[in-house]
């Protein structure tokens, strides 16, 4: 799984592990992944945490990297959790001239998602819970400026990656079909976290302070992603969209397939 060292991402990895999984924490740093996977290993007697430490997840070369990394030592793969995320402002864009929040929300799991899928089809009960947010609704895909280089606004960024993440859930579902792994876009809800403080003051005391009013516990959180990975009735639910314990519709925009199937071909093109 992604994101996995800190926030909700360490908190699905440490309930993942606690159910028995062998879970591989991929995050920024090689030194912070290692003292992320001996942290929740602790937390149960005899777990498997193993970590994946990259660069910049938001880097294509990274993307494959850690693809490859996990074909190589992982002959079975049961669930890809892709959880990294971010909100950056002002706009910035990587190493390879793509905005990051599109990089690192949407393309990273795209790309996991196609060099992994035939691994997870594989075991034949493959599963992939994708992080999404119910700040998907009201938003659209532009693709006439799919990055935002025009009137850039870091929470529509976000808002519009997440629609986008849900769409190719979606998307993925229905081209691997009923052989293939189940593809499940969930929504945590607002988590008291770390999330955008990477940003400058003024937003990261906005989100601290939203965190404060109506945020719930990384437990709560990460215990939807965990249902969604796990619950034996969400298997033939591939392209659903979790809320707490419960399959919902999500926004009119992300049930549109002709839209989901002209972001999967540019993801194409821009993960090429």
């Amino acid at each position: 799984m992604t994101g996995a060292t800190s926030g909700i991402g360490r908190e699905i990895a440490r309930q993942l592990a606690a159910l028995g999984a062998t879970v591989v924490l991929v995050g920024r740093g090689e030194e912070r992944a290692a003292r992320s996977a001996q942290e929740v290993a602790a937390t149960r007697p005899g777990a498997r945490v193993e970590p994946l430490g990259v660069r910049d997840l938001a880097d294509r070369a990274e993307m494959r990297r850690v693809a490859e990394t996990v074909l190589a030592r992982y002959p079975r793969i049961d669930l890809l959790v892709n959880n990294a995320g971010g909100i950056f402002a002002p706009r910035q864009e990587t190493s390879d001239g793509v905005e990051r929040t599109f990089a690192l929300n949407v393309l990273a799991p795209f790309v996991l998602m196609e060099r992994l899928g035939g691994r997870l089809r594989s075991s034949g009960a493959g599963r992939v819970v994708n992080v999404t947010s119910a700040a998907h609704r009201g938003q659209h895909v532009d693709f006439d400026d799919l990055e935002m280089r025009n009137g850039y606004r870091p929470y529509r960024a976000y808002g519009r990656s997440k629609l986008e993440l849900l769409m190719l859930t979606r998307e993925f579902a229905r081209r691997w079909g009923a052989a293939g792994p189940a593809v499940l876009g969930v929504h945590p809800g607002v988590v008291r976290s770390g999330f955008g403080q990477n940003n400058g003051r003024a937003s990261a005391w906005a989100f601290r302070l939203a965190f404060h009013l109506v945020g719930r516990s990384e437990a709560a959180g990460a215990a939807t992603a965990v249902f969604a990975a796990t619950d034996p009735a969400l298997a033939d639910r591939s392209g659903s969209y979790v809320v707490g314990r419960a399959v919902r519709p999500g926004s009119p925009a992300s049930r549109d397939p002709d839209t989901a199937r002209r972001l999967y071909d540019a993801c194409t093109r821009l993960a090429a």
